[in-house]
């Protein structure tokens, strides 16, 4: 007999600014052996800042542990108070006095977020024990604990009841980054119309860049004007940007030309790697891969291990029918580095239910 879906709604309280949460020792201490049950889990976050790794990522790691270290690197390229725009909060329109007073300054866990490969919405082949993280970045303002949201719905059973293709329309910048959500693409309301043909309560929207779609990437994030528009346009024409301006170097030889500091936060990165690889044992091929991404100045592969992105579709308890979930915050980004051909990329859609 088909066992049906079961949906779980946590919330989870971080215990620093940076925290790796294991949810599914949460899950085992208050709902038992539920997940071995099901052969698979979809994990889904309604945050920026916080969110989970893909488990063909984490399955390259010799240890679960190994996730603190890998996302740690990352912080070092992306320091807190490092300049970014989005942190200058008196240029945030969209913020009143108030808001302004209590908004985090997070440019740098936004970029984190964006540039090690975490989603919002990954699935994970149960197996008993083995933990999940859901991975905190920014889980402490001030003197403030942040309550986290975060979905898992265990399943049997995926199937794809509709694949399809989609143009999507680009500026003619080179540098630039698209709200999917935005109502002026349409490209929405179409997903939700087929989220409604297809008469899905429980399931899945899979969005990947078309084959052929080179110098771009997926994301879901905060489309916040100087974050997008400012500091990720800085990263994508010079990664190591933010890491020159608070690297030790800078810091303790304040009078470098500006031309060296690039060179020496190079020489501090690949010392960092080096440090990741011998001490925590990371796969020698996923360090390799990260430097040869850091290093090239244009980043012109920056985003290459991001051409896909889920959606998590939740049947609504009013009406039955199925919706689309975001956090407040979130919206499906294309980003681009390169001009698009015809001012148009394409990306193939997949709608899956779950049984």
């Amino acid at each position: 007999m088909q066992i049906a879906p079961t949906q779980l709604n946590l919330e989870i309280v971080p215990e620093a600014r940076f925290d790796l949460i294991d949810v599914t020792k949460h899950i085992y201490k208050t709902h038992g052996d539920l997940l071995n049950r099901y052969k698979k889990s979809l994990y889904c976050s309604f945050h920026t800042t916080a969110g989970y790794l893909e488990e063909s990522i984490c399955e390259k790691f010799h240890h679960p542990q190994q996730v603190h270290p890998f996302i740690s690197t990352f912080r070092k390229l992306f320091p807190p108070e490092a300049n970014y725009r989005h942190d200058q909060l008196q240029l945030r329109t969209e913020l009143s006095e108030e808001q302004r007073r209590i908004e985090p300054k997070n440019a740098d866990s936004h970029l984190i977020f964006i540039s090690s490969g975490m989603k919002n919405c990954v699935t994970y082949n149960n197996k008993p024990w083995r933990p999940v993280y859901f991975i905190d970045l920014d889980g402490v303002n001030g003197s403030a604990y942040r309550r986290r949201k975060t979905t898992v719905l265990a399943f049997n059973k995926e199937e794809a009841v509709h694949q399809t293709n989609m143009p999507i329309p680009v500026s003619r910048h080179p540098i630039d980054s698209i709200n999917l959500k935005d109502t002026r693409q349409e490209f929405f309301e179409q997903i939700r119309e087929l989220v409604d043909r297809f008469d899905v309560q429980h399931g899945k929207i899979d969005i990947e860049l078309a084959d052929d779609e080179k110098h771009a990437g997926l994301t879901v994030n905060e489309f916040e004007t100087l974050l997008m528009k400012h500091d990720l346009a800085e990263v994508l024409h010079n990664p190591l940007k933010y890491m020159a301006i608070k690297g030790r170097h800078a810091l303790a030889e304040p009078f470098l030309i500006p031309g060296k500091t690039l060179d020496y936060a190079k020489y501090d990165l690949v010392q960092l790697f080096n440090k990741v690889m011998d001490t925590m044992g990371v796969s020698e091929t996923i360090v390799e891969r990260l430097l040869s991404i850091f290093l090239r100045v244009p980043a012109s592969h920056f985003l290459s291990v991001k051409r896909h992105i889920s959606l998590f579709v939740c049947e609504n308890r009013f009406n039955g029918n199925g919706n689309i979930v975001f956090g407040r915050y979130q919206s499906p980004i294309l980003v681009q580095w390169k001009r698009a051909k015809g001012e148009t990329r394409y990306v193939k859609i997949k709608i899956s239910k779950f049984g």
